[in-house]
């Protein structure tokens, strides 16, 4: 019996399969990371709607209860005559900052504003302005 010395085994990938196979994830990642970026941005917009809906439900709770609106957000966190407080504490917006109130408002009874991911008025996308009276 003969054994042949000069067979090599492949065992592995080479180099140009592994570069092929990086270019195209490369490729996929410059493609769908956009997208999910996207989404994620729309995620938190969804979110400051739903917790400025909230916050206007727990302004109208201490309305009944105060006969007014709260000159503050922080108000909303005391309790209205002795009774218990309308939010055991404040949200933020998803991007970590406070919300903004004025009463009196300008477009309603208040307004409550979260100025999106770059705290400033205005702005597009994910810096867009999310407020109570849209």
């Amino acid at each position: 019996m003969k054994i042949n010395t000069n067979h090599r085994y492949s065992a592995g990938f080479t180099l140009l399969e592994l570069l092929v196979v990086l270019a195209i994830l490369a490729m996929l990642a410059g493609l769908v990371g956009p997208k999910v970026m996207d989404q994620f941005g729309k995620g938190k917009q969804n979110a400051a709607i739903a917790q400025i809906g909230s916050l206007k439900g727990a302004l109208e709770q201490y309305r009944l209860d105060a006969s007014n609106y709260p000159q503050s957000l922080e108000e909303l966190t005391k309790g209205v005559n002795g009774q218990r407080p309308i939010l055991p504490k404040l949200p933020k917006d998803p991007w970590g900052n406070p919300y903004q109130y004025r009463f009196p408002g300008e477009h309603g009874d208040f307004d409550i504003v979260s100025y999106g991911s770059d705290n400033s008025p205005g702005g597009e996308g994910e810096a867009k302005d999310i407020n109570s009276w849209d």
